[in-house]
């Protein structure tokens, strides 16, 4: 795609949503009985939210809660009524339930009725495996549509052992995780004042053949249970071997895919797995330069909501004329992805609720 192609689609309003307050490196260790300053070498994450009271376990947060708030505010970011959307999809890992899905829902939370509606079951690549979709309904002839992605991945933490002594592959994820939302507002043109970000390439490649998975998720039904396996598996070596090289790839065939220079890109959106993959990541980018644009040590992994509340905060930093990438692996089963991004030059930056 050369520099003068039109746009993919566009961006035209994000908005994010994070349950409560921040709970701290200090207050997570203390629940979990771990060592506050391993959190803060092993992971580098500072804080994180969640849906429910670590203390009393109660819920404050489902994941429709947190999927129709973010929604809300990227539908008031872009100007755009429900009544103007034309489908919803949503990508997560942790529906609130198997049946009704999260995406209908979160449809009618909102108010929405008569359109379709679609639901991912992705890990953190899930966002712009629904961008995908997205744009493919867009030039199908849709003209406004609602991307959503979130997980609350809480749920999957036991407060009753003793987690320290578990092992290290399990262990890491009562520490890398939060909860959270994401939305977008996606739109087939740009809208009169030509504010809206411009996607200039979308990359969506499954890199998983023969590969064993980084990271799994379990689940079992009450009819067959399996105690012998582990609900939560990370393979963090593996992650760490492999997802900078995946990135650095990602970037390049997005550069290759636009024809733009490195030096022509202001801003970076890396993979999010935990604050210090992030320093390791963006260390070898095939990039001279571009200032980074990163959440997760400020709001821990969320999985499906990280790479569209990295664009929620590129939205209110790329000037007009600037560009950006962003890269996005899911090692579950390595999926590499990632985004082209550019605001016109004639674009204007409006201030946003």
């Amino acid at each position: 795609m050369s520099t003068a192609a039109l746009p993919l689609f566009h961006i035209s309003g994000t908005g994010r949503a994070l349950p409560g307050d921040a709970v701290s490196n200090a207050e997570l260790g203390r629940a979990f009985g771990i060592s506050e300053s391993w959190i803060d070498v092993f992971v580098g994450t500072r804080t994180r939210y969640f849906g429910r009271d670590l203390a009393s376990g109660k819920v404050t947060h489902t994941l429709t809660d947190l999927c129709a708030e973010a929604a809300d505010r990227a539908l008031a970011a872009a100007g755009t009524a429900p009544a103007d959307v034309d489908f919803l999809v949503l990508a997560t890992a942790t529906p609130d339930a198997l049946l009704p899905t999260t995406a209908n829902e979160t449809a009618d939370r909102l108010g929405l009725t008569l359109l379709p509606t679609y639901q991912l079951q992705a890990g953190c690549a899930g966002a712009v495996q629904a961008l995908d979709l997205a744009r493919a309904l867009l030039a199908g002839g849709h003209r406004t549509g609602l991307v959503v992605a979130g997980d609350v991945t809480d749920r999957f933490l036991d407060t009753g052992p003793d987690v320290s002594r578990l092992p290290a592959q399990e262990l890491v994820n009562y520490v890398l995780f939060g909860d959270g939302a994401a939305a977008a507002v996606v739109t087939a043109d740009p809208g009169p004042d030509h504010a809206a970000l411009a996607v200039h390439a979308l990359l969506h490649h499954f890199a998983g053949l023969g590969r064993p998975p980084g990271q799994i998720v379990g689940w079992h039904g009450a009819a067959a249970p399996d105690p012998a396996r582990q609900m939560l598996f990370e393979d963090y070596r593996a992650i760490e071997a492999q997802v900078p090289a995946l990135a650095a790839q990602t970037v390049t065939e997005l550069l290759a895919a636009t024809g733009w220079a490195p030096e022509q890109i202001g801003h970076v959106l890396p993979p999010q797995l935990s604050g210090r993959m992030t320093d390791r990541i963006m260390a070898g980018l095939p990039l001279p330069a571009g200032r980074e644009v990163s959440c997760v040590r400020e709001t821990g992994n969320t999985g499906n909501a990280l790479p569209l509340l990295q664009l929620d905060l590129l939205a209110e930093r790329l000037e007009p004329g600037g560009r950006a990438l962003a890269a996005v692996v899911e090692s579950s089963k390595w999926i590499k992805a990632g985004l082209a991004l550019e605001r016109p030059a004639t674009g204007r930056t409006e201030d946003r609720p």
